[in-house]
């Protein structure tokens, strides 16, 4: 059977199970896809079905950033930026180092890692995908600032974590150490020049919107600057992530202006376009994320899974609290409650498609216990898949009782 007829019936699957519409609440439809494919992988037709890194990274990666990035509300970004671009930078460096070292010491209780493979698992489990959650959040009042910062956040840090698990992932080949100053070089460069090239491909874009009034063109011509300013910034060396979201972001700006008819109707026209394609590469990723992770599941330290994935909430909770609380302006907006709506935005931040992208780069690296980190990595991204997706409504619905009170 053809790639083309797996993805096909991929699809198919997918739009049955957003038809019946389950408990999306309790149980996001991308957890059930994730699971499905699971059980789709032990079909004969699924047998041979493998999607390398590159695939997923530059196919799916660039469009669901993009859209997430340009419908993301200009009104939003500017209220929290300082909230996201801190815990994309500052607070993701510090999740891995702290999760690596948890993750370090209890290894050794149990199945000994060295520091690089005890970091490398942490860069790998560090970048948040909310998009089995957002909508939870969305749909739950009260928790509008939540569901932003959280947004936000994943936007920002999957580019950065590319970064960091690069460096890392360096370490881990050669048995190198850890050079700081190499590290904040390779990082502010390989940062800058993608925010760079993504100012650059938005800013054209949003000037492309007062010259040409046809909405089929500037739906092309989207989808040529989502997918062009990644490939641009990744054949300089930046991070074509960080270029996609930029690029997303200066969109969604030019549309906060004042908009005449025309152009309400070329973001209709967008919209509608974006709002086919999201759901079309969402539920085909996931579906490909359970089907290639089955293999890697039968393995013997779930153990040791669980408790990576409980150390991943540890760092998560600690960052997010000690970060958030340097933010007078985020202390007065959660006033009531403040633990529960920083422990609300540190449960949120659940692994997914950009962890799946990172883990599958180390299939064909030379790193020592490749197997079992492998194995350790996908277990823990399917707990957390799974468990965090199914506590937010909850969450969500005891914070509410909690401040009704």
């Amino acid at each position: 059977m053809t790639i083309l007829h797996q993805l096909l019936i991929l699809l198919l699957v997918s739009i049955v199970v957003r038809m019946i519409d389950i408990k999306q609440k309790y149980f996001p439809v991308p957890v059930v896809l994730a699971l499905l494919g699971i059980g789709l992988s032990f079909l004969p037709i699924f047998t041979d079905l493998s999607v390398a890194s590159d695939v997923l990274y530059e196919v799916f990666i660039p469009g669901l950033l993009f859209v997430s990035a340009y419908q993301f509300s200009a009104k939003a970004f500017k209220s929290n930026a300082p909230v996201i671009i801190t815990l994309a930078t500052i607070g993701m460096l510090a999740t891995v180092f702290i999760l690596g070292f948890g993750i370090y010491h209890a290894a050794a209780l149990i199945h000994p890692l060295s520091w690089n493979i005890s970091l490398l698992l942490a860069a790998i489990l560090v970048p948040t995908d909310p998009v089995s959650v957002v909508n939870i959040l969305k749909q739950s009042s009260g928790v509008d600032e939540i569901a932003d910062i959280v947004e936000g956040e994943s936007m920002l840090n999957d580019g950065t974590s590319i970064v960091m698990f690069t460096i890392v992932l360096s370490m881990a080949e050669t048995g190198g150490g850890f050079s700081t100053l190499h590290f904040l070089q390779e990082f502010s460069l390989v940062s800058a020049g993608g925010v760079g090239v993504g100012l650059v491909t938005g800013w054209i874009l949003s000037k492309l919107l007062r010259f040409t009034s046809h909405p089929d063109y500037l739906v092309m011509l989207s989808v040529l600057i989502a997918y062009g300013s990644f490939l641009l910034a990744e054949h300089f060396g930046f991070s074509g992530v960080l270029a996609t979201v930029v690029s997303g972001i200066m969109l969604t700006f030019a549309f906060a202006k004042k908009e005449t008819e025309e152009e309400k109707k070329t973001r209709k026209h967008l919209d509608i376009f974006w709002n086919i394609l999201n759901p079309v590469l969402t539920s085909i990723l996931f579906l490909f994320i359970g089907i290639q992770s089955t293999p890697y599941l039968n393995f013997g330290q779930w153990g040791l899974a669980f408790i990576i994935f409980f150390l991943a909430v540890i760092a998560r909770t600690i960052v997010v609290f000690t970060l958030m609380s340097v933010f007078p302006s985020r202390r007065k907006t959660f006033a009531e409650n403040t633990l529960l709506n920083f422990l609300l935005i540190s449960w949120a931040g659940i692994k997914g498609s950009m962890s799946i992208v990172l883990l599958l780069w180390t299939v064909n690296s030379s790193i020592g216990n490749q197997s079992l980190v492998i194995s350790l990595a996908f277990a823990a991204i399917l707990i957390s898949f799974v468990l965090q997706s199914m506590g937010v409504y909850p969450l969500t619905k005891f914070l509410k009782k909690e401040e009704s009170k």
